[in-house]
């Protein structure tokens, strides 16, 4: 089994380095009232202040914000409408905790422009990777701001609708490989991966990428991995979202074990323990019989 990376990332977050040689949480916020998981949907100012309030006291070193829920089926919503959720929430975050690192969720080149100018967020999480707007990677490269990119097939509405691989992983290697490139070559240093376990894949997809999650070391790139409480866990158990706490905290475990830098949770709390653990296995003093 793999059990650390041969390079220690950093990610320049305006200015500031943030160490990834131990993995790092980001807490979830949803500012939208159809995210899957109920447990952290917040919309009014109260509960937008509770929820951020929880992420940091926690121990998660990024809050990622999203306006626009990407579970299957999820409701198209205008741009205007998700920059005016975010407008709502990023003012909060911000009088709570000026010099927070906040990630935007967010496929649009415009909503992702307007979060840095006039925010200054720290980074763009895309779940697209700029399939969804072509104006997205010259837009990261222009805001100079680290840019993390996610594996889908399809769209939000339409990703689980029987998704088929003939080689799953030369076709998710060949789809980062092509725009990785393409990120270079418009001068985007900073990248994070992201498979998308569940966007775009079956229960077996999903497991097959946790069993080899070490290949995607091939890219010498952070690794973020997005497992909290999906599909995979608890259609796996029979189980609700709601009760799916236990195996998320098995698969963060077996991720960061596989090297992942970077865990994208509901569950602040439970994910930075299950970091401290592993990182003091993986760092344990070689056993001299």
């Amino acid at each position: 089994m793999h059990t650390q990376t041969t390079h220690c990332f950093s990610l320049n977050l305006g200015g500031t380095l943030l160490d990834l040689s131990t993995p790092c949480v980001m807490g979830i916020l949803n500012v939208t009232p159809d995210s899957f998981y109920s447990g952290c949907r917040a919309q009014t100012e109260a509960d937008i202040t509770t929820r951020v309030h929880q992420i940091v006291q926690e121990g998660a070193r990024i809050i990622d914000i999203g306006a626009y829920s990407s579970r299957p089926d999820a409701t198209h919503i205008s741009p205007e409408e998700e920059m005016r959720r975010l407008r709502n929430g990023l003012t909060i975050i911000y009088k709570e905790y000026p010099d927070a690192w906040v990630s935007v969720d967010t496929f649009r080149a415009d909503v992702a422009q307007m979060c840095v100018e006039e925010f200054g967020v720290s980074l763009i999480n895309d779940i697209a990777a700029g399939s969804m707007d072509n104006r997205m990677f010259d837009t990261i490269a222009r805001l100079h701001v680290p840019y993390i990119m996610m594996h889908i097939q399809g769209t939000p509405q339409t990703m689980q609708q029987q998704p088929r691989y003939d080689h799953l992983f030369r076709e998710i290697f060949l789809y980062f490989a092509e725009r990785i490139q393409r990120l270079r070559d418009v001068g985007v240093n900073d990248i994070v991966l992201d498979p998308g376990f569940g966007f775009g894949k079956t229960l077996a997809h999903n497991y097959e990428l946790m069993a080899h999650l070490e290949e995607f070391h091939l890219f010498d790139l952070p690794l973020l991995v997005g497992v909290s409480r999906k599909s995979m866990i608890y259609r796996q158990l029979n189980i609700t979202p709601q009760e799916s706490l236990n195996g998320t905290t098995v698969l963060h475990t077996i991720a960061l074990t596989k090297g992942a830098h970077i865990l994208r949770v509901h569950d602040v709390k439970e994910a930075v323990e299950a970091v401290g653990i592993v990182d003091r296995i993986l760092h344990a003093p070689d056993f001299i019989p």
